[in-house]
């Protein structure tokens, strides 16, 4: 298993672009089949063909008509992608424009795939078509800030199912932000709500109302997710794991990770390189 690559936003030419394109074609060049993490938002639309991309250890297919969002920090792999057709938009958090796409993209919660509707595709292509254009305009045609309208209007267009984040409550956006600043150091509910001036009973009802799980069981399903990738990309022992997600020693960590995932970290981290090599070259001995 290799260690995951970490990818920066730099885009192509000299621009201080907020936002870059990239066919597959292009993709198929550049990918080597490895793991990588980048600080920007990856957004891929099908128009045809089937392939496969894997986003924090679920396998999402790439389908005719159909989208893929993969936000920063999220540990993904192309895996089949020698017959899907399509564009990736590249875009840093800040590129949409609109008050509800941002609101959007600030989720760490974004659902990684989503097919299109057919009534609903005609608007997302046309969307996608025009966004292509001005992005393709040389710099000196082209008023910085319509890429980034037109990438808010495509993204409204795919509404993916996160798009209800714009009518959560606002007590759940606060504790959401506050999870994903502090998760490493801080697992207990009790701390959220006294640092966000709420009730803990406040703070509970609004993260139920969302997400239908416990404000505790949110935090521990992040501090699961980071573990995961730690254990398998970064390949960090179980003692490394602690010291990083807050733990106060290896035991510690071992006792949490195994009654949320029903294994202990080590045997977790070996079935997860035994997969890994599987999907790499499925003829290879297990």
């Amino acid at each position: 298993m290799s260690v995951i690559r970490q990818m920066t936003y730099q885009p192509a030419g000299h621009r201080a672009a907020a936002v870059e394109t990239m066919t597959f074609d292009r993709l198929r060049e550049l990918n080597d089949g490895g793991t990588q993490r980048a600080d920007f938002h990856v957004l891929a639309v099908v128009d045809a063909g089937h392939g496969t991309v894997t986003v924090d250890f679920l396998h999402h297919p790439l389908t005719e008509r159909s989208a893929v969002w993969i936000p920063p920090g999220a540990v993904h792999r192309w895996d089949d992608i020698a017959g899907v057709v399509g564009h990736l938009v590249l875009f840093v958090p800040t590129a949409p424009v609109t008050l509800a796409t941002r609101e959007l993209v600030a989720s760490p919660d974004l659902v990684a795939h989503r097919s299109v509707p057919d009534a609903d595709w005609p608007f997302v292509e046309m969307a996608r078509d025009h966004f292509l254009l001005e992005v393709s305009a040389p710099p000196e045609n082209a008023p910085t800030e319509l890429p980034q309208i037109l990438l808010s209007a495509l993204l409204a267009r795919l509404r993916p199912p996160h798009a209800q984040a714009r009518f959560t409550p606002p007590v759940f956006q606060l504790f959401r932000s506050s999870v994903e600043a502090h998760f490493r150091e801080h697992h207990a509910t009790g701390y959220y709500a006294r640092t966000l001036g709420f009730a803990p009973r406040t703070l509970s009802r609004a993260v139920q109302q969302v997400t239908g799980r416990t404000a505790k069981a949110y935090i521990v399903d992040r501090i699961v997710l980071e573990a995961k990738r730690l254990l398998a990309h970064d390949r960090l022992t179980a003692a490394r794991c602690a010291a990083t997600l807050g733990f106060p020693d290896a035991s510690n960590f071992s006792v949490f990770f195994r009654k949320a995932t029903g294994m202990r970290p080590g045997a977790w981290q070996a079935a997860a390189a035994v997969e890994w090599a599987v999907q790499r070259d499925p003829d290879a001995p297990n």
